[in-house]
Formats: C-alpha cells, structure tokens, sequence
C-alpha cells in the first residue's frame, strides 16, 4: 500500500467520524428541544410543564436510548416515566425511562413486548397529559404490534421476504403500516386526546415523516392496494402468508378501516420535528474533508438502487477525477448519502456497505491515489458487527495474494468474509444513531499534504 493511500485511508476514517459525531443523538435532542423556565420549546412553540398532568416518554429506534438521555436532562423533574425500544446492545444510561431491547431487522417477541407495554402506557394517558415520542432509523423493526389476525413469525416472514428481494425502505413500511396497531398514524390515535409531540431522527430519503419508523405519529399516504403493487412487483404474492394476504385483501373490500389520513382528529394535538438527518451527516463529512486539504463534493443525499450499479458509479466518477480533474480536481472527497438495496443471490455474510466497497474495489484495482468508504452511520451493516469497509487500488491484489477471489466473494454476497482478513472492515460499535449512509471516495495525488 502506497504512502498516498495510506494517508486517504486515514482521512477517509477521519472524514466519517466528524459525519458521526454530527448526528449524534443527545445533540440533536439538545439543539431543537429547550427548557425555558417551566416551558418546553421546540421550534417556537411551547409546553408549558404545569398544565400537564404527567409527562411520558414513549419511542422506538436505534437512537431511543441516546436520545431519551437527553430529553431526561432537558424535561428534569416534570418526567414521569416512559418505555422506549431499542435494537440489542444500543443502550444508554437512562432514570426514569423504560429501555427495552429487541430484534432489528426482524422483530422478535422482546419487540412485540415492548409494543404492548407502549400501547398500555398510552391508553391510559388523558387530554391533560404530554406524550413526548422518539423516533429513530429501524423503529418499524422495533414497535412490532401485529394486528390479532396475523402472527409475529408471519410478519417476521413478510419482512423477510421483502428485504430479500430487495424491496426499499417505503415499500416495505407500507406494508408494515397495514398489518399493525402503531404504524401509519395509529400510535397517535392510540394517545389521542393527550398532547403528542414527536423528534424524529431520519434515516429515510427525503425525510417523508409517514415513512421515518411507518410513521406512527403521522398521517400515512398508503394503502392496502399498494401493498399488493409491491407484492406484485417483486413477484412474490404466492409466497406472503395467507393470512396477512386475506387481512390485506379485506382491507383492499372497506371491510377495515385504512390507517388515519390527513385532516383526521388524532393529529390535532400533534407535532412532529425532524432533528437529524442524512444531509448533517453528509454536510459535516464536507466540512471536515476541507480541513484535511481536500475539495469535497457532494453528490446526492437521495441515492438509492442496487449496490453494486452505484458502486460502479462512484468508481468512475474516482477514475474521471484521476483521468481530466472532472468535476474537480485532485486531491478531492466525493460524498454521497441515502441507502442502497442488496439483492440475495448468494448464501454469504455482508451488508450493502460492505458489498458497496467490494464492488468498488473491483472497479477501481490497479487504479493509484483511490480510496473508497461506505458505512452504515448506525454502526452496523447488515447482520454483522461491522459498519461498512474500506477499500483502495491495491484491495484486489492484497486479497488475491492471500487466495481470495473477490468476484467470488462478491457472488456469494460475502463482502464481510472478504475484507476480514484484510482489516479492511470498518469497526465502530454501535453508534446510538442512524441517518442512513455514508460514502466516501477519496482521490489524492502525491503532492497532497499530510493532514
């Protein structure tokens, strides 16, 4: 590995931490939710504390632990208790809330446990009562509340096969939306008549509040038809359980009610404000990338589509740069933010940033003064320990000395067992966030300057 790699590489690593330490949780919370007095404030609207007859905490997300230390400090002595769930080992040190830690990407029976002590902490709340709710990236996951005629392994199944074939995260809260009690709007029917106020950490493009978690807390734009479309686009109807089919089809015939839209009466004691989002992230990783003598360049927050096509176009927009300093020149970072799907084709362990660099490494092999990053900002890529990884111009060659074959790997979607023996994942440990992803491609030449 050249000097010139060496030292992206550690940039790139630098470049990700700053787009980390932008969305972290508790900052978010501090900078929309103030305490003035015995007022909240948030976006100039305020809550004023004694009027209430109790305030609670209720939410789901990777980031509910982190975030819900903070509205603690903020709320102080008026915080009456709360239940918040989040993804296994992303915890945070809580008073007065509730944490509960369940399955993501697929609920499991801790998720559904959680669910229930919510939707029993929220029928009990009155119209003098504050319910402050904390949304974060994997909240549909992670507030699993099946309607009675389906069961948990049945939606543990739809979900499966949707994130199988590659359904984006819209289509598959659609579906969510339609087979649960919370999802859709339904979470603030469920506190209605109580004062209802939602931060909301988003980890989808866009930020469309009815599709961050499947929008609990606000009018949904779905419907039971749409389920279908999906189902019939990834061509896998014949294999959704039949029960969710039947609950869905009786949906589609009026026979149950379609999740609240806009203009009904369980909003009209609501507000909803997005406190982090992928643009922060992408926006500090620019600002840092400058400090470090590069030009940064961002691309798009709102990128989307298969992995391995974006990956080719990262990697030639890397080899434009080298080849005709277009569309700037080197030493340069170009970023991207949004999130990628992964079709299965093979039986390997990986995630889609994981697979991202692994594509890119073949594309960009042989090419000098490259380095390319993707990681998940929530810590985690995929089923592994890992955020994502990081790879250069001498990746392949690297691997192939030790009798790895990436395109084999990259078959089987086996980017972890790739870049393991590489030391080429990248480790974080869970970060108590998510705002999607990050991608960094970093061009140097051999007089850029060591930071």
């Amino acid at each position: 590995m050249g000097e010139v790699e060496t030292r992206l590489r550690e940039q790139a690593r630098q470049i990700f931490a700053a787009a980390l330490q932008a969305v972290d949780p508790k900052e978010a919370v501090r900078r929309y939710l103030h305490r003035q007095g015995d007022d909240l404030v948030v976006e100039g609207k305020r809550y004023h504390l004694p009027e209430y007859a109790g305030v609670y905490v209720v939410g789901a997300g990777k980031a509910g632990a982190a975030m819900g230390v903070a509205v603690e400090e903020i709320v102080g002595e008026w915080l009456c208790g709360g239940i918040v769930t989040v993804k296994y080992g992303h915890t945070d040190r809580v008073q007065k809330i509730t944490l509960v830690e369940a399955g993501h990407p697929v609920p499991d029976e801790a998720g559904v446990s959680g669910a229930r002590q919510m939707v029993e902490l929220l029928q009990a709340r009155g119209e003098r009562d504050l319910v402050i709710c904390l949304i974060s990236g994997g909240g549909s996951a992670l507030l699993p509340a099946p309607v009675p005629q389906i069961t948990l392994s049945e939606k543990q199944e739809v979900t499966r096969l949707l994130l199988r074939c590659g359904a984006n995260i819209n289509e598959i809260n659609a579906v969510r939306k339609h087979i649960s009690q919370v999802k859709g709007g339904q979470l603030a029917r469920l506190a209605a008549p109580a004062t209802l106020l939602t931060l909301i950490l988003s980890d989808v493009i866009g930020d469309p509040l009815d599709v961050i978690a499947s929008g609990p807390t606000v009018p949904d734009q779905s419907t039971f038809q749409d389920c279908f479309r999906i189902f019939e686009k990834y061509q896998i109807l014949d294999e959704v359980p039949p029960s969710i089919r039947a609950y869905l089809q009786q949906g589609v015939e009026g026979k149950i009610p379609e999740t609240p839209k806009a203009g009904d009466p369980v909003f009209a004691k609501t507000q909803n404000v997005i406190i982090g989002s992928n643009i922060l992230a992408v926006k500090a990783a620019a600002a840092q990338a400058e400090i470090l003598g590069l030009r940064p360049l961002i691309l798009s927050t709102f990128v989307e589509g298969e992995t391995r096509e974006i990956a080719r176009m990262h990697a030639a927009m890397a080899k434009e740069v080298l080849h005709s300093g277009h569309p700037i020149p080197p030493p340069a970072c170009l970023i991207s933010g949004g999130e990628t799907t992964v079709t299965i084709r093979g039986d390997g362990l990986g995630g889609r940033n994981q697979e991202f660099v692994l594509a890119a490494a073949l594309d960009i092999a042989g090419w000098p003064n490259v380095v390319i990053l993707s990681g998940g900002t929530d810590g985690t890529d995929g089923p592994t320990d890992a955020a994502g990884a990081i790879a250069d111009g001498e990746t392949v060659r690297r691997a192939e000395h030790l009798g790895l074959d990436p395109l084999h790997f990259l078959q089987r979607n086996d980017s972890y067992h790739f870049f393991s023996p590489l030391g080429d994942l990248l480790i974080t440990g869970p970060t108590n966030t998510n705002v999607m992803d990050v991608r960094l491609v970093l061009i140097g030449k051999e007089s850029t300057p060591p930071p």
